[in-house]
C-alpha cells in the first residue's frame, strides 16, 4: 500500500518490489510505504520514540491476520544514498528484515543479529540483490 506518493518517484513500481521481497521471505503481511512524518507518529505512539525510523513492524492484530510493515520514505532514501545502494534494493532489504521480525527473528544479541543478517543476505540473493552487509 503506497500512502506516500513520492515512493513512485524514487522507485519504479515500489509495491511490486515490496511484494516480491515479502514473498521471498515467506511472509503474508501488509506493507505500507509511508512518509517519515507518518512513521514518526507511529513510532511515538507505539514505541515511545518521537523520531522516524526506516521500518516498523507490527505483529498481527489477531490470529490469522497478517502483520504489518511500515517504511519511511525519507529515511529509506537517505540511508540508500549514504550507503551508495539502489533505493529499490534497500527497500527490498528492509521488507525482508520486517518479515523476518514477523517470523520471530530478532537482533538484540550478537548471535541473533548475525543469524538474522545471514538470513537477509540469503533471501536477497534469491531476489538477485547484493548482500547489504558487504561493503560496496
Amino acid at each position: 500500500m503506497v500512502t506516500e506518493r513520492r515512493w513512485r518517484c524514487l522507485i519504479r513500481r515500489p509495491e511490486r518490489v515490496a511484494a516480491r521481497a515479502a514473498e521471498a521471505a515467506g511472509g503474508a503481511c501488509t506493507v505500507v510505504l509511508g512518509s517519515d512524518a507518518a512513521v514518526r507518529r507511529l513510532n511515538a505512539r507505539h514505541r515511545g520514540r518521537n523520531a522516524p525510523t526506516n521500518v516498523l513492524t507490527f505483529d498481527p492484530a489477531a490470529p490469522g491476520l497478517p502483520g504489518e510493515i511500515v517504511l519511511a520514505l525519507e529515511t529509506v532514501r537517505r540511508e540508500a544514498r549514504a550507503a551508495a545502494k539502489r533505493p529499490a534494493a534497500h527497500l527490498a532489504h528492509l521488507v525482508v528484515h520486517g518479515v523476518l521480525h514477523l517470523r520471530g527473528h530478532d537482533h538484540h544479541g550478537a548471535g541473533e543479529a548475525r543469524r538474522m543478517e545471514m538470513a537477509e543476505a540469503r533471501l536477497l540473493h534469491r531476489l538477485g540483490l547484493p548482500n547489504p552487509w558487504r561493503a560496496a
